[in-house]
């Protein structure tokens, strides 16, 4: 379906697609405990977000793609929050000890999968993943997770910066309020990312 205002970017020469390159990795974002529970920091949409990841998972295993998972972790005396937890100060509760960060058992990480420690909303800033990708040669990541309009959203730009064409895998990517979500997917399409469904990431040839 067609969103009333997608003819202002076309006339602007915007949402062109840039496509799935040759080496194709997986980053899930956030896809932790604490997200996944209403009570905490979950709620609409992300449920099904991580059934449907589940998925995916096993489709980039079965394809040797690298993957990547995040976690939200700060110190438990909270001696490195910043900025982002003055705004959101619910978020010192994930720490490496807590159950709340811990990943979702559906999506439990293998030998081999990196799993990245955050404190800020892109998997990227501060992170390893940007040099786990380069030594592996991707060109292309495909994003899935939580939320989609802050976490998703941020590593997306971020890909993109860092000159990955980007997939956003829209079965895969969730958030605590639908307006959030379909606002951050319209205008990652126009901007940022390709769109895709796990039906069409997995009938891709190679």
């Amino acid at each position: 379906m067609s969103h009333p205002e997608e003819a202002i970017y076309q006339a602007q020469g915007m949402g062109h697609s840039s496509g799935m390159g040759a080496a194709p990795a997986v980053v899930f974002v956030d896809f932790v405990v604490g997200f996944a529970d209403p009570a905490h920091f979950g709620g609409g949409n992300i449920g099904p977000a991580i059934e449907h990841s589940q998925a995916l998972l096993a489709h980039a295993r079965a394809k040797g793609w690298p993957v990547a998972h995040t976690r939200v972790v700060y110190a438990g005396d909270g001696s490195d929050a910043g900025v982002f937890t003055l705004k959101a100060p619910s978020l010192l509760k994930l720490t490496e000890t807590s159950p709340l960060s811990r990943i979702v058992p559906e999506l439990t990480p293998v030998a081999g999968e990196l799993v990245v420690r955050k404190r800020g909303a892109s998997a990227f800033f501060d992170t390893q993943l940007s040099g786990f990708l380069r030594m592996r040669r991707v060109d292309t990541l495909i994003v899935a997770g939580c939320t989609t309009s802050g976490c998703v959203r941020a590593t997306v730009v971020d890909s993109l910066q860092h000159d990955f064409r980007t997939i956003v895998a829209v079965d895969c990517v969730g958030d605590r309020a639908i307006g959030p979500h379909e606002a951050n997917l319209f205008d990652m399409r126009q901007k940022y990312a390709d769109l895709m469904t796990n039906a069409a990431l997995f009938s891709l040839p190679g």
